[in-house]
């Protein structure tokens, strides 16, 4: 069992189970993305840090760029969808083309899951923020504004980092320590307590839990 475990999956979805106490938990469902490691980079050789890079899913061998090409032929893969490469400690325990999937899982083990939260397009300050905004009374053309953003004659400008209207998710966001309830192995799912960011078929990271509650 390898102490850095990464694989990659696809969330169907929620629903709910009773467990053998008859309590209802929330349970989401991830189905299994075929994965295989097509490289292998080293501290000591490549650019200063160890990473295993995945190759997941799988594509037409006309839709596959030249580029992604001469990563699987190595592992001798016929298609694949894309390339994640994710940085490790130790890559001794890998070996070019081979599969990666749920079975470096046990039921119980608490995992953290990385997905992309969906977007909300451009969004004001109260919904991207949660501000209070103004008064609602009729007149006074405050309302659900963000109030003064910089100042006058110093310094000038807006400082950096302040909270102003903008584009709202669509960035990555990490869940940890959800708990394993069940393994279905047979179908490839992988049924997590809780839920986490992302739109359902949507692409996440599945990994050993980092900081153990």
């Amino acid at each position: 069992m390898r102490d850095n475990r990464i694989v990659l999956g696809k969330k169907v979805g929620m629903t709910q189970i009773f467990d053998e106490s008859r309590c209802l938990i929330p349970i989401t469902v991830v189905e299994a993305v075929p994965c295989a490691v097509t490289q292998l980079k080293a501290a000591d050789k490549d650019d200063g840090y160890d990473a295993v890079q995945l190759a997941y899913g799988q594509r037409k061998a006309k839709n596959i760029s030249n580029s992604i090409l001469g990563h699987i032929k190595k592992a001798k893969l016929k298609s694949c969808e894309g390339l994640k490469e994710f940085r490790t400690e130790d890559v001794s325990g890998y070996k070019i083309g081979d599969p990666i999937d749920f079975s470096i899982f046990q039921v119980g083990e608490l995992i953290d899951v990385i997905g992309r939260t969906k977007g909300k397009g451009f969004q004001g300050v109260m919904k991207r923020y949660g501000f209070g905004g103004g008064p609602a009374s009729h007149g006074s053309m405050f309302h659900r504004r963000g109030g003064s953003y910089g100042c006058r004659q110093w310094p000038g400008h807006v400082y950096k980092g302040r909270k102003m209207p903008g584009h709202d998710g669509c960035c990555m966001r990490t869940i940890q320590n959800l708990k394993i309830v069940d393994l279905i192995a047979d179908k490839g799912l992988l049924l997590l307590r809780g839920s986490f960011p992302g739109s359902n078929g949507g692409l996440v990271v599945l990994r050993k839990a980092k900081k153990i509650k």
